[in-house]
């Protein structure tokens, strides 16, 4: 037998290329409910006295290996694994350096580089719905070139013969068309912008983002004041004689995609700039002048030819999106994240559209709790460390978000967090009832202020702006589909633990699952435990509760 150490790790785990083996948790089995994507790993690593590397095939035995595929993890760049340098004593690493995260497809017939580095496998069971409930064997085989043994071991996978049910979370990830254009030199909205659009879009849909940000103007977020990003803007506009006239077909083919990959709402994009609805989008219409921009940094947001201009646009647009039968499933947005000293500036915007918007679902991400108090916002998408008033305020419909600014104490996703601080979200959306989840960074692949492009394989902190792990949760692959990444997947179990709450409840009531997720004390958005074990045995808690109740 070669020297090549192998053994089973839960997802929660990460792999740094300095770390042994022997200090990672073994992870012998554990239990699904139908229609969940079902991941763990698998770490290796060559013992002390080997060659610098080996080849290795891995093939997998047992009557689940034609529903088990692999990833490779990566390792990626990492300079800024904190925001502002802020650390709060819980994070896993502080220093730069190549942190796992990247997940890449294994081709070349599972052919693997073995080193004495540390290094791990991503290992996902997705079984048909129909499946037979019960134990299953896994068996993993390690060979070299000459088909020599090389190392082995076991997982033991339970499936419970039990339906996840459908997500009710509303999630989003900002999606972002222009980054998309920029990075595969592709013409926006040209054929093929579309098809790698469409590609991104299903990668996300089957991580449970069901609402997509949509362009009707080129979004204006993240953009310095007096620049400009790329033109992606989904709706035609003609100045005539007589005022406005709107043209849809791009709207209605951006409609048709989203219905093929199965997304349910749609986010329509800012109708006023960032941090204070103080100026409009970058808007181009046809004029008598030619294709030109009509309204953007030097536009007044209250200001009488913009609100003229909106209040055209929006009837429109909102009889647009009745007649492709997604009137019922968009919300509105004025400006993202604007401050208590802006609560003026966004007034005067909002009462420009509030004729228009009267019957629409309109909604900001904040912090500052006057602004629902004075009546500003009535949907509000509140930070997770801001939260606390608005839940003692008892709202309905809450939603929540996070971006680099909850680097302390609450749960996120960047690099340098363990997946566990990653995946708590899942117990704390559930418990206080939160109807709705925003984080910005699907694929922005820009630096700070949309400046520059920057390389996502060489640069994961958007220039040194914000935590690696923030800005993008999936990469470009060469054909045009998204690698995922361990921190998306991270989330993406938390919200099968969201849905596996919601059986247990419908079963045992919510006390019983209550009482699962506090058996450790009460969990709050800053109060939870951190150790890896605790969100593992929570889960399998809950799917033993499922299946001694079906």
């Amino acid at each position: 037998m070669s020297n090549v150490l192998i053994k089973p790790i839960p997802q929660t785990e990460k792999c740094f290329l300095d770390e042994s083996i022997q200090d990672k948790m073994e992870y012998p089995g554990g239990s699904m409910l139908l229609g969940e994507r079902f991941s763990f790993q698998l770490a290796f690593q060559l013992d002390e006295g080997d060659p610098l590397r080996k080849v290795g095939f891995l093939s997998v035995e047992g009557p689940l290996a034609p529903y088990i595929t692999f990833q490779r993890v990566d390792n990626v760049p990492v300079r800024n694994p904190l925001y502002c340098g802020k650390d709060d004593g819980k994070y896993l690493r502080t220093q730069p350096g190549l942190y796992p995260d990247l997940l890449r497809p294994i081709t070349d017939k599972n052919w693997i580089y073995i080193t004495k580095e540390l290094q791990a496998l991503w290992i996902d069971i997705r079984v048909p719905e129909n499946m037979e409930g019960g134990v299953y064997p896994i068996h993993f085989v390690l060979r070299g070139h000459e088909n020599e043994l090389l190392a082995q071991t076991d997982f033991t996978a339970e499936i419970i013969p039990a339906a996840l049910p459908k997500q009710t979370l509303q999630m989003t990830q900002w999606f972002h068309p222009d980054c998309l254009a920029v990075y595969y030199h592709v013409d926006i909205f040209s054929d093929r912008h579309w098809e790698i659009m469409e590609s991104f879009l299903q990668t996300a849909v089957d991580n449970g983002i069901n609402m997509i940000l949509t362009p009707v103007f080129t979004p204006p977020l993240d953009t310095a004041k007096g620049h400009e990003r790329p033109t992606v803007q989904l709706v035609d506009v003609t100045k005539t004689a007589d005022g406005w006239s709107f043209g849809f077909e791009k709207l209605q083919r951006w409609v048709a995609m989203c219905d093929k990959v199965g997304v349910q709402y749609f986010e329509i994009s800012h109708l006023f700039t960032q941090w204070g609805a103080h100026h409009a989008p970058k808007i181009m219409a046809n004029t008598d002048a030619g294709y030109q921009q009509i309204f953007g940094w030097d536009t007044d947001a209250a200001g009488e030819d913009y609100r003229e201009f909106l209040n055209a646009f929006l009837p429109a647009l909102i009889e647009e999106m009745n007649q492709l039968g997604a009137g019922n499933r968009m919300v509105f947005h004025l400006s993202d994240e604007p401050g208590g000293d802006k609560l003026e500036s966004y007034l005067a915007a909002k009462e420009g559209v509030k004729e228009a918007l009267s019957e629409q679902t309109v909604m900001d991400a904040l912090s500052d709790f006057s602004f629902y108090e004075k009546g500003a916002v009535k949907t509000p998408v509140v930070s997770i460390d801001h939260i606390e008033p608005y839940l003692e305020a008892g709202l309905d419909n809450l939603w929540a978000y996070y971006c680099c600014c909850q680097c302390e104490q609450v749960s996120n996703r960047f690099l340098s967090m363990s997946t566990a601080r990653n995946r708590i979200i899942g117990a704390q959306l559930y418990k206080y009832n939160i109807a709705g989840f925003l984080q910005w960074g699907y694929n922005f692949y820009f630096t700070e202020g949309s400046m520059e492009f920057c390389d996502p394989y060489m640069c994961t902190d958007g220039g040194y702006w914000v935590p690696a792990g923030d800005a993008f949760s999936v990469y470009p692959a060469p054909d045009g589909t998204a690698y995922e990444t361990i921190h998306l997947l991270g989330f993406t179990a938390a919200l099968y633990d969201m849905r596996a709450f919601a059986l247990a409840e419908k079963l045992c009531g919510r006390q019983a699952v209550m009482d699962i997720l506090e058996s450790c004390g009460e969990i709050t958005f800053k109060q939870y435990p951190t150790d890896q074990t605790f969100v593992l045995e929570v889960r399998e808690k809950i799917n033993r509760l499922i299946a001694e109740n079906i």
